[in-house]
């Protein structure tokens, strides 16, 4: 999802149940007769990004539903060739741990890193070697803080980041202090 579409779903949030319905007749040439927060926020997001990266075509929509009506369905699992000890099978089967090629705290390229600084959304695109912000290209994190902050920060600390995968955490930064960028010590 490019910056900007990005920015625009992120906007939604802060609509009210009105401004909402205004925007769905916008976006979608019709009113809705729903007045539910969420429902309408998430249809809206989804337009929004279809219209902006492409909607499915037609022949996708006919090949799925087809697929679709195709498809048995499975009333039991299959066996498992491994636990019924069949000696081949163990033989040609290998078992490692794939190495990964980039710093294993970063989520994986193409991901959208957010974070809201003093009123203002700060996107950056994580790239298979670097960064993008603002159109320009970043080798760091923390190149990235600095560039919005002016001071020097810990780009994982600005991002939220810092031991996320670690402990299992979502990457989504906390707020505290109403907003302001204190981290819990």
């Amino acid at each position: 999802m490019e910056a900007t579409t990005y920015q625009e779903v992120q906007g939604l949030s802060r609509m009210t149940v009105g401004e909402l319905r205004d925007k769905y007749l916008e976006v979608f040439g019709e009113e809705t007769r729903s007045y539910h927060k969420e429902f309408l926020r998430k249809r809206i997001a989804w337009r929004i990004q279809a219209l902006a990266e492409g909607d499915l075509s037609e022949r996708a929509r006919r090949r799925a539903e087809e697929l679709a009506n195709d498809a048995d369905l499975r009333t039991r699992s299959p066996r498992d060739p491994v636990a019924s000890g069949s000696a081949e099978v163990k033989a040609r089967t290998v078992t490692s741990r794939i190495s990964p090629s980039h710093d294993p705290r970063l989520p994986l390229p193409g991901t959208l890193l957010a974070r809201e600084f003093q009123g203002r959304d700060i996107v950056v695109k994580v790239l298979d070697n670097g960064f993008e912000f603002d159109g320009r290209r970043y080798k760091s994190l923390s190149a990235i803080a600095q560039e919005v902050t002016g001071s020097k920060w810990n780009g994982f600390l600005f991002f939220g980041i810092a031991d996320a995968a670690a402990k299992g955490r979502s990457l989504k930064p906390e707020r505290r202090n109403g907003g302001t960028n204190e981290q819990k010590q």
